[in-house]
């Protein structure tokens, strides 16, 4: 009876599939959206039961391209390695015509979204958007901007900007940095005229009153933000950031489907869902073949809007 006991619980033991260890890659340096991605994913993968000792690594550089590159040439068909990315890595792709691109990777889901705030340091003597517009129109090139890498969200908003304002958009002068915490201290530190970036990572800053918030990208005005959008303030312009995960290239059908299930799992657990909720993301979880067609329009369109502010040629 007692070798049957043992046996059972052996069988049993052998029959619960192995939780993954992940890996994942943040292309970029710590401080910034992907970088926090990763790490809340790291979080409540553990949290969760759904990884036992996720690890988080950063690859900067290129607007997430190096990290792309890389992760798609060591990992494939490691179906432990997964990579964030989102808006500011297709825009890069482009802009920095890499030979590697989402196609040499295994897109998984969107995760997230989040619109983009324009900011000044506290300190600044412009007071609203209106004014930073004037001051844009007077003289562009006198009118420094810190943002993300160049050709991502933050880069195609100000160009978005500018040609609302009647600006030429190749004429602004955008300085791109490769984490957000780089760009977040160039504003604090008066180097800069003005920023731009997801809300979130200007939240902190905003609620302590170093630095002023002048607008966001919303259609609408958003709950609990002291800030008109853009459209309000005259500037036909809306925009959403979102991010999403990918797993690595060379997966089986049946690995492809564990990874899904894992970050399904995350995405819809009260951890993930309190985290959102905290960090003022917005849940914009899709997957599959929905997820496939909507990121190819999403860089049809990404392309089209490079292209139309001088971006891309």
């Amino acid at each position: 009876m007692k070798q049957f006991v043992l046996a059972s619980l052996f069988a049993g033991a052998v029959a619960v599939p192995a939780m993954a260890d992940y890996t994942i890659i943040a292309p970029a340096n710590p401080g910034g959206g992907w970088d926090q991605t990763a790490r809340t994913m790291q979080t409540v993968m553990q949290e969760e039961g759904i990884s036992k000792s996720a690890q988080v690594q950063n690859v900067p550089g290129a607007g997430g391209t190096i990290g792309l590159a890389q992760f798609a040439s060591q990992n494939n068909g490691n179906p432990d390695a997964l990579i964030v990315g989102g808006y500011v890595m297709v825009g890069a792709i482009l802009t920095n015509n890499s030979p590697v691109s989402l196609k040499d990777v295994t897109p998984i889901a969107r995760l997230t979204g989040e619109y983009e705030a324009i900011v000044v340091p506290a300190a600044s003597s412009i007071q609203d958007i209106q004014g930073l517009v004037e001051a844009l129109k007077a003289d562009p090139g006198a009118v420094s901007w810190a943002g993300g890498s160049a050709g991502g969200t933050d880069h195609i908003a100000v160009g978005l900007i500018a040609k609302a304002a009647g600006v030429d958009p190749t004429k602004i002068n955008y300085i791109a940095y490769s984490g957000g915490g780089e760009a977040l201290a160039a504003i604090l530190g008066n180097q800069v005229t003005a920023g731009i970036s997801s809300l979130g990572e200007f939240e902190a800053q905003i609620q302590a009153g170093t630095l002023r918030l002048l607008a966001v990208s919303s259609p609408e005005r958003l709950e609990g933000v002291d800030a008109p959008t853009l459209q309000e303030a005259g500037l036909d312009v809306t925009l959403e950031n979102w991010r999403m995960v990918a797993a690595a290239p060379g997966l089986s059908d049946e690995q492809k489907a564990k990874v899904t299930a894992d970050i399904e799992k995350m995405a819809k657990s009260e951890n993930w869902q309190k985290q959102l909720a905290d960090k003022g993301w917005m849940d914009t979880w899709l997957a599959g073949p929905e997820f496939d067609a909507q990121l190819e329009k999403d860089i049809s369109a990404t392309e089209a809007i490079l292209k139309d502010i001088g971006l891309v040629k």
